[in-house]
């Protein structure tokens, strides 16, 4: 640390001593050395601004219900790849909210709404539809001790809801966006290559350790028995024969384990500047919204 005293009696001498150790501390966090790059890039303007969606649109559908599985109502909004389309015949992928948010805001926060019917009419994307639901603000997606199990909730209660209304449900897609990408790896586990088709993992949230999760949120999971039994690094085997894409922003707080995971497992995607914000997720969409229809669109 630089004092003021210091800098009295060092004169110019002194500055150039401030300015050599801002330079080093510097380049100290901007090469992750040093923890605060997030911080750092934010300050700095690197994370851009979240763009404008396309003028394409598609209004949304809604299901409500009483889930046994989460012992509360729960609110799923199927998004179209077209205006009035209905479900009859279509493949899904289901689409996994953040920590904090609900299936409605992430159609809204990410317009998918927009990005899907666009990608479909513009992109040459076969069409399928988006099918997000309200999973628990802090659940990681994987079954609690107190009962709440958002993946069964999924499994025994949204896919044959979807099926009813004439969706193909045989073999499905997923994509979520940090404790949601994070879920779709849970649900691929629970499922399998034999009915998952695709899956889109953006900026996941994926931790060190048990103590990594509780500090950043202390809900995320029970205790670290429960960490261990839905750590994915342990458990890598059951992902094989899945499609596997993970983008994650060089700016993101989980970049560091994105990285890792993609050295494990080698996934399409790319670590690419940015944060961990709508202004990175939204114009990954179109490569990540192809991904999952053209294997859709092939199963």
């Amino acid at each position: 640390m630089i004092t003021r005293r210091a800098l009295l009696l060092g004169g110019l001498g002194g500055l150039g001593a401030v300015a050599a150790t801002a330079g080093t501390g510097y380049a100290l966090v901007e090469n992750e050395v040093l923890p605060g790059k997030v911080r750092l890039d934010r300050a700095l303007g690197r994370c851009g601004d979240v763009p404008a969606p396309p003028a394409a649109s598609a209004a949304v559908q809604r299901m409500t219900w009483r889930s046994a599985h989460r012992r509360t109502t729960v609110t799923a909004t199927i998004v179209p790849p077209a205006q009035g389309r209905s479900l009859r015949g279509l493949p899904v992928a289901v689409a996994l909210h953040g920590s904090g948010g609900t299936g409605a805001s992430a159609v809204s926060s990410l317009a998918l709404d927009h990005y899907l019917p666009h990608a479909v009419a513009n992109g040459g994307v076969p069409p399928f539809a988006l099918v997000t639901v309200d999973g628990g603000p802090d659940t990681y997606w994987h079954p609690r001790a107190d009962g709440d199990d958002p993946i069964g909730m999924i499994v025994d209660e949204l896919l044959p809801r979807l099926r009813e209304r004439g969706a193909r449900t045989d073999r499905i897609g997923a994509i979520g966006w940090s404790m949601g990408g994070y879920g779709t790896l849970v649900l691929t586990r629970r499922l399998g290559a034999g009915r998952m088709v695709a899956v889109v993992a953006p900026s996941p949230a994926l931790f060190t350790s048990y103590e990594d999760a509780h500090s950043t949120n202390a809900r995320a999971f029970d205790d670290a028995a429960d960490f261990a039994r839905n750590d994915v690094f342990a458990a890598l085997d059951e992902l094989k024969g899945v499609p596997l894409r993970v983008d994650c922003g060089t700016s993101d707080p989980f970049a560091a384990m994105a990285r890792k995971f993609r050295d494990r497992v080698h996934p399409a995607g790319a670590m690419d500047p940015g944060c961990h914000d709508g202004a990175f997720w939204r114009p990954h969409l179109r490569p990540q919204l192809a991904f999952l229809g053209h294997r859709l669109g092939g199963g």
